[in-house]
């Protein structure tokens, strides 16, 4: 059994944390992830109704499994409601990322919710740990959907000395070996998202997860297309790495152009509606090539934990 400040802190069997992944992530992959020994979030978009965040988080709970929540700040700005229906579901863990956390950590401690934030660079790291925040997550370029420009590994490393606190690792990790290099580097755990992309739990459509079990790593791009064909606000320093397909290929690099496009911005918003992935995005990491099954999240975090466990045992003969 793999042991860590995670597991001891939130009395998990294996330290993985379920990425709050917003239309794919929904109850139902959070509980199976929790089932499984982890921890699964609940992606939470702009988009989203309360109704819906209740709805999902009442999955989880009805089967009594601890669970998080994921928020974006910069749709907090304008969405305080989703905040309010975040609160009144008592999850056991809530991820504010993407902005500011400070205006939202006191609240979820005094709810009793433990609070999580992805960073991508040391000044993000410094400030979330200023605020308060109890679980650090160090997201390098190589996740998929929104995500900076740092790779995993050196951010990772240049985050742990600025806290004592929990440091999770994020991008790139679909394997028990990853998850055990990250462990060894130093995290406390590790944030997956790629490799539940083709879960049967998934909200995602059968046409995406059949597109994600089909892809090689070398086929994502990090771009602000999407965004911008959606009419999507999020903040540029943000973009967000998809599976490229027919839309990115002509419109990435070209965002400008594309904000007076309405033709084309027409076949984005088709390509999500309908999930046709030659159009619409389908965001995953650059891990995306090791997802070649479809199965349940609980099977993904089983296999994810007695791969590590193995790889781990087999890292310490490297000591003769």
């Amino acid at each position: 059994m793999i042991t860590t400040p995670l597991t001891r802190w939130l009395e998990l069997s294996t330290p993985i944390i379920g990425a709050p992944m917003a239309g794919v992530a929904g109850g139902a992959l959070a509980r199976a992830v929790s089932e499984g020994g982890g921890l699964g979030m609940i992606g939470i978009s702009g988009s989203a109704t309360a109704e819906f965040l209740t709805e999902q988080c009442a999955i989880p709970a009805e089967a009594d499994v601890l669970f998080g929540v994921g928020l974006m700040i910069w749709v907090l700005e304008t969405r305080p409601d989703l905040f309010e229906a975040t609160l009144a579901a008592r999850p056991g863990l809530v991820s504010v990322s993407f902005g500011d956390p400070a205006p939202y950590v006191g609240p979820l401690h005094d709810a009793g919710v433990a609070v999580a934030a992805q960073v991508n660079t040391v000044a993000d790291a410094a400030r979330v740990v200023d605020a308060g925040v109890d679980v650090i997550v160090a997201q390098g370029t190589e996740a998929g959907g929104h995500t900076g420009q740092r790779a995993t590994l050196p951010l990772l490393q240049e985050v742990l000395p600025l806290t004592d606190r929990p440091v999770l690792a994020a991008g790139g990790i679909a394997t028990g070996r990853a998850m055990a290099a990250a462990l060894v580097a130093g995290a406390a755990g590790v944030w997956v998202g790629t490799a539940f992309l083709s879960c049967t739990e998934g909200l995602n459509k059968p046409a995406a997860r059949e597109r994600v079990r089909a892809a090689s790593g070398d086929e994502t791009v990090l771009t602000r297309a999407f965004d911008v064909g959606e009419g999507i606000a999020w903040p540029e320093r943000w973009p967000g790495r998809a599976l490229v397909n027919d839309f990115s290929r002509a419109w990435h690099g070209r965002e400008t152009e594309l904000v007076d496009d309405a033709e084309a911005r027409g076949l984005v918003a088709e390509g999500r509606r309908t999930g046709d992935p030659r159009f619409g995005p389908v965001y995953a990491g650059e891990a995306v090539g090791l997802v070649t099954r479809e199965r349940s999240a609980a099977d993904v975090v089983r296999e994810l934990d007695a791969d590590a466990e193995q790889a781990l045992r087999a890292a310490a003969e490297l000591l003769g």
